[in-house]
């Protein structure tokens, strides 16, 4: 019969349709449009050669010119302006603040038609670095509270430009799901002396059956409680609330792990669109004894529907331990 599964970490419960539950082959994505994209789109603002489209840039991993690895350019359309301040106004029920944030755009290679799987170690190494070193710059605007990394890839995650990118948006607030994760932590370690995410990762490595890699310093799994099919999360080893403390040695081994989950996803499901976030506290807070933080991948291979929005309740029609199973299995050309 179904089983209502918790997520200890985020407190949400899930419904795992057993009845109704896919096999995990039943999620490659035979029925996707494909269409050839090529290496170079002479109108893409991303390409080689059209850096005077996007202005500004912030940093790079690379020489001077078009020859370069890794960009970062403010986004055209950014959803926060680094202009202002960060003035909060209360009247009544209605509470603002000014939009005043950081919204940039990482450009990850200059090949067009590229996708992490398909990236060598050595890019996705410099991808990460840039992640870090963007992550520690936006903290030290006074008027950042939080920062969130992240990746869309393909229509069904809300990308819009096909040219491989991430992106880097700093708030002056914290969200209100990052203050309730973080108080079931406080809550959890209060109640047990513990790190619910150590003790998670201590479990799912001990169990084995939602393991999908493990590396020298992360690992990367399916939890206990997925959200959703092949929802995946990457932990450290080490114990660290912050993205910022990650090391020279780490960053390596990331780069791997990332690289061949990413690689599962693309030969194993037929490169689906999917999301994945860096989920972490600031650099001063890496101390935290009660927060660890992650990597999460969330392929969009189903849709949210009413039961969902009216409930916060997800339905999961994929076992996580078959998912997992499926994904450990599947060979890779490397």
């Amino acid at each position: 019969m179904p089983e209502i599964r918790q997520n200890l970490i985020t407190r949400e419960w899930v419904i795992v349709a057993t009845e109704r539950a896919k096999k995990p082959e039943e999620f490659v994505q035979k029925n996707k449009e494909k269409k050839e994209i090529p290496g170079y789109v002479p109108t893409c603002p991303f390409c080689p050669g059209n850096e005077d489209k996007t202005p500004g840039e912030v940093c790079r991993i690379g020489s001077t010119g078009k020859d370069w690895k890794v960009r970062v350019v403010p986004n055209k359309f950014a959803a926060l302006s680094r202009e202002g301040d960060c003035k909060r106004r209360i009247e009544g029920i209605k509470r603002s603040i000014n939009g005043k944030g950081i919204h940039e755009v990482l450009v990850e290679t200059p090949i067009h038609n590229m996708t992490t799987a398909l990236l060598p170690v050595e890019q996705v190494r410099c991808i990460i670095e840039v992640y870090k070193n963007c992550f520690l710059a936006a903290y030290k605007d006074k008027c950042v509270e939080h920062v969130v990394i992240f990746k869309n890839h393909g229509e069904g995650a809300g990308t819009s430009l096909e040219h491989p990118h991430s992106q880097i948006i700093a708030t002056p607030v914290v969200p209100s799901q990052v203050r309730e994760r973080m108080e079931e932590a406080i809550r959890y370690f209060d109640d047990t002396g513990d790190c619910v995410f150590c003790r998670t990762l201590k479990e799912e490595l001990e169990d084995g059956d939602r393991i999908i890699w493990e590396g020298k310093s992360f690992v990367a799994f399916i939890p206990y409680a997925a959200l959703s099919a092949f929802h995946t999360w990457i932990f450290p080893k080490r114990h660290a609330a912050s993205f910022g403390s990650i090391t020279p040695e780490e960053m390596n081994d990331l780069a791997i792990t990332l690289k061949t989950v990413m690689a599962k996803f693309y030969y194993g499901l037929d490169n689906p669109d999917f999301n994945y976030v860096i989920r972490s506290l600031p650099l001063e807070e890496d101390e935290e004894e009660c927060y660890h933080w992650y990597l999460t991948v969330v392929p969009r291979l189903s849709k949210v529907a009413g039961f969902e929005l009216g409930s916060g309740m997800f339905i999961n029609t994929a076992l996580p331990e078959e998912s997992a199973k499926f994904l450990r299995e599947t060979k890779l050309p490397f």
